[in-house]
């Protein structure tokens, strides 16, 4: 039998503000397999960023676990790399020297991580930007960078919160094409949060759908839509059913 990369088992999360308790999920369980990408999506406040802040380590669940190739971690600190929804450039470094930082982190030596950094550079559309700063860059350049230094933890798991949320249309697409043929050509694990429900079926092998606060698993769909994708595929019959299948579990009127 093939162990999940990461499982969660029956996972119930409660926040404890100044006047009243707000119950974030309950009873979660889901898993996603070595390699595959997975999108979860649901209206706001449905959990999708306590899922993880859970699964970076950074919140304790206050019921059930999390296993990591079939085994339950001490911590769950540093075992996945977490891209949060804005970019996060520091804005008195250069390019290069933001994408640098996981590995100053993990004190790779220099050179060591310079080569390394300029060797991806081309993969990720900025090998003529490494000298300059997020100032310069367009958003969809600045996401690039923010996926890169993400990419450069070395993690095999990546946790990517809605990266696309803030661009325009056509540069959203323009990316998310990107996105999947760095994926596809280095094959690591990617848990990517989205509210667009035509973005969530593009990219995925399964969506994951959340039920309003608290957030439980509603669905679970396999899209089986043949890889590579092309933007074409969204006029398609098949992928309109997809899509008002996902709306119909969030009770959106198509």
């Amino acid at each position: 039998m093939t162990i999940p990369r990461i499982e969660f088992r029956h996972i119930s999360k409660t926040f404890t503000g100044v006047t009243q308790t707000i119950p974030a999920l309950k009873d979660v369980s889901f898993s996603v397999m070595t390699g595959e990408f997975v999108t979860i999506t649901g209206t706001s406040g449905s959990g999708k960023s306590t899922i993880f802040n859970l699964c970076a380590g950074l919140i304790e669940p206050d019921e059930g676990e999390i296993l990591i190739d079939g085994e339950k971690p001490a911590s769950l600190a540093g075992m996945t790399g977490y891209m949060p929804q804005r970019d996060l450039l520091l804005p008195w470094r250069s390019v290069l020297r933001n994408v640098l930082l996981p590995m100053e982190i993990q004190d790779v030596s220099r050179e060591e991580s310079r080569k390394k950094a300029l060797e991806m550079l081309p993969y990720f559309g900025l090998e003529t930007f490494e000298n300059e700063y997020p100032s310069a860059l367009s958003g969809g350049m600045r996401q690039r960078a923010a996926l890169m230094r993400t990419w450069l933890t070395g993690c095999s798991t990546l946790l990517l919160d809605e990266p696309f949320g803030a661009l325009d249309a056509l540069t959203r697409k323009e990316l998310q094409n990107w996105l999947l043929n760095v994926w596809q050509e280095f094959g690591r694990t990617v848990l990517f949060i989205t509210h667009d429900i035509e973005e969530a079926v593009y990219l995925a092998d399964r969506v994951i759908v959340l039920s309003a606060r608290p957030g439980k698993v509603k669905r679970e769909l396999t899209v089986n839509l043949p890889r590579p994708r092309h933007q074409k595929m969204i006029a398609e019959p098949e992928f309109g059913n997809l899509v008002r299948e996902l709306l119909d579990e969030l009770g959106v009127s198509s």
